[in-house]
């Protein structure tokens, strides 16, 4: 998959170079291209925002510099355009897999008080959102959105089969996990994990997960 970012803030992506993200960049899994929108304004001081129509507080990105760096990007108009941004739809775990099986995204970073609607518009751009609060830019949704597709790339996970027992995964939260020591602090492994009865282990894991979504998520039910 080839995922291009269009950002104020290029070095923030760094992190992406860890962790198993890395590696699926390593091996040529993902391809993550990292694309300064100040490198296509034509204001001499790089400038890319100004005060909004209107009134109000904060600036907001001006039209040029995203229009010419989509251009640039998505020459042949073959990316699915994200744009991150609070009022978007709620990124699930359906929205995930669905994205994971797009040959190329571009996802689009957003700061200040937001993007000028008409560069939206031109380039269609579809928005997503990660939750119902607010952070100071579009970079680290973008990081979520990135990593959580990147899990159902063929070759990213050592076992991609474990990505069908996490939460969300069947409209349940995960089941507790456990690892040794059997004791730890007086509290022990729950004996029916260590009994070595498959049949009886995976019970238990459907139990616990409906108690627990039961109890933190019943919208989920």
């Amino acid at each position: 998959m080839k995922i291009n970012v269009l950002t104020l803030f290029p070095k923030m992506f760094d992190a992406l170079k860890e962790s198993l993200l890395g590696k699926a960049q390593e091996k040529n899994l993902i391809e993550l291209n990292v694309i300064n929108i100040r490198d296509f304004s034509k204001d001499k001081h790089k400038k890319c925002d100004d005060t909004t129509f209107g009134g109000g507080n904060g600036m907001v990105m001006t039209c040029q510099p995203i229009y010419d760096a989509v251009n640039f990007a998505d020459k042949d108009k073959t990316c699915k355009r994200i744009y991150l941004s609070p009022k978007g739809k709620k990124l699930d775990q359906k929205e995930v897999i669905k994205l994971s099986s797009e040959k190329d995204l571009l996802l689009l970073c957003g700061h200040y008080e937001g993007i000028d609607q008409r560069v939206l518009d031109l380039c269609q751009f579809s928005e997503i959102s990660i939750g119902d609060y607010i952070v100071s830019g579009g970079e680290i949704p973008a990081m979520v959105l990135i990593d959580a597709i990147a899990r159902y790339i063929p070759g990213v996970l050592h076992c991609l089969e474990s990505v069908n027992e996490e939460s969300f995964s069947d409209n349940l939260l995960e089941y507790p996990q456990y690892t040794k020591p059997v004791e730890f602090m007086g509290l022990i492994v729950p004996e029916v994990l260590v009994s070595g009865h498959h049949k009886k282990i995976q019970e238990w894991r459907k139990e616990q997960s409906i108690a627990l979504t039961k109890r933190q998520r019943p919208d989920l039910m």
